[in-house]
């Protein structure tokens, strides 16, 4: 009997161990499916340093040769990223709606179509340096891309139909995690050429640039998924935000930092999404907002046209409740201009007709056409500047685009300093400088639309349609 009863001990006991096993391998598979719409990254990544950081940044700009805009205190685009490939030791992470930089057209002025060849075989050789290239697109079939995948490069592609229902208009780059750009241009030989681009580079600022590499892990996480996960992974919470911004040093004047992403599916915990950063810096204007953009319609064009009020309502709201506020608008007239564009416009300067403490102008900067149909000199920049702060986008001011298509956005603030040259500053002298251009003609008043003559277009994104 003892030999039975301990063979049967034996046996229950040899049961529990077989049941705590299956109950654990079940655990570890349910974490793991949990996990496998959350992948986790960043587990290398820097320490981010204490303390307030020191950074240098620069405006960069392509303003195309035959245009007579000068540089206003800015650098060349160009020149600014291929030094950003310059400075690069372990990692280039790239993220662009567009990749043509190697182009045929326009054998005749080979200046312009060699700025983007150059990038192109600079990005090439980076493997050749063991510097790592990572790009995430929305482009299934990009020739370019598929030469950078054999020279080494990472590419991770979005379906962004399946995903949002919309494309991926994001353009940044993080370089080893410490220095960055953000801007209007894509990989597009056309934004280091033809069109008139602005955009953002920061060097050695790891404690901000971590912050833009985690929205890049983001987007790197979701290759060929069709559903965006439940759960995000912490390691891509935000680092900061509008209410808890980075206090930095640009150029040894003390600054305020932090981005900001659409859509708002795309916002992880802490994470500030594009058009709350928009109506925050609106709302702490006080006596300018300046707004460049390519594109202001405040609709939705998706499924059935309708009024999508967002940021028409804070410049709206800004000019009935601040006092002596002036607000500027220069927008892109092209053929691909919404008409409907002029009536939002007009109802906006309506608001000031009988008032003497508020201002609203509109200006439109009037691209060239050339012999062959193509236009020379589009103005695609995305940003707006006040008295207080910065921003600097990738979405045009269209309703589908906040809602459907993935963008990011940073935000400066700093106090005017009349003894240094602030980001600020700088911006505003930019814009007047175009304000003030031969290319910007101001919208007459015996121009007023009708608006039942007018029928809503889908907006295609500017540098993909010329």
């Amino acid at each position: 009997m003892s030999v039975f009863a301990s063979s049967s001990c034996f046996l229950q006991s040899q049961h529990k161990c077989i049941m705590i096993f299956a109950l654990v391998c079940c655990c570890a598979v349910l974490i793991a499916l949990i996990f496998s719409a959350v992948d986790v990254w960043g587990d290398d990544e820097d320490d981010i340093a204490e303390g307030k950081c020191t950074c240098r940044v620069v405006l960069v700009e392509n303003i195309p040769e035959d245009l007579s805009i000068p540089h206003e205190d800015t650098v060349s685009l160009a020149a600014g990223l291929r030094e950003l490939l310059d400075k690069a030791h372990r990692s280039v992470e790239i993220v662009s709606p567009w990749w043509a930089l190697n182009s045929t057209e326009y054998e005749s002025k080979p200046t312009q179509v060699k700025q983007g060849q150059i990038l192109l075989h600079q990005l090439m050789r980076l493997q050749s340096r063991s510097v790592s290239l990572k790009v995430v697109s929305g482009l299934t079939n990009s020739s370019e891309l598929k030469a950078l995948t054999k020279s080494g490069a990472e590419v991770h592609y979005l379906n962004m139909k399946a995903l949002i229902k919309g494309q991926l208009n994001s353009s940044f780059w993080v370089v080893d995690r410490k220095h960055m750009y953000i801007g209007s241009a894509g990989m597009d030989w056309r934004s280091l050429s033809t069109m008139k681009e602005l955009g953002i580079i920061i060097y050695n600022c790891s404690c901000l640039v971590s912050d833009l590499h985690k929205i890049f892990s983001l987007y790197w996480q979701l290759q060929y998924k069709d559903f965006l996960p439940s759960i995000w992974s912490k390691k891509l919470n935000a680092l900061y935000n509008r209410d808890n911004n980075l206090q930095l040093h640009l150029n040894d004047t003390e600054a305020k930092a932090y981005f900001s992403s659409s859509p708002d599916v795309f916002c992880t915990k802490k994470r500030t999404k594009d058009l709350e950063a928009i109506n925050r810096v609106i709302q702490e204007a006080e006596t300018f907002i300046y707004i460049s953009i390519t594109n202001y319609l405040p609709m939705l064009n998706h499924s059935q046209p309708r009024y999508w009020s967002r940021i028409d309502n804070m410049l709206r709201e800004a000019l009935i409740l601040k006092k002596n506020i002036k607000v500027r608008l220069l927008i892109s007239r092209w053929e691909q201009t919404e008409p409907l564009t002029l009536n939002f416009l007009w109802s906006l300067k309506a608001l000031c007709t009988e008032s003497v403490s508020c201002s609203v102008e509109v200006k439109f900067f009037i691209s060239q056409k050339q012999s062959n149909g193509q236009l020379y000199g589009m103005n695609q920049n995305r940003y707006m500047v006040t008295d207080r702060s910065v921003y600097i986008g990738n979405l045009n001011w269209v309703g589908n685009e906040f809602v459907y298509s993935a963008g990011v956005g940073v935000v400066i603030s700093q106090q005017v300093d009349q003894n240094n040259s602030t980001v600020v500053e700088r911006m505003k002298a930019v814009f007047e400088r175009d304000w003030h251009s031969h290319y910007s003609k101001t919208l007459q008043p015996d121009r007023i639309p009708a608006c039942s003559k007018h029928t809503v277009k889908e907006q295609p994104a500017a540098s993909g349609s010329l």
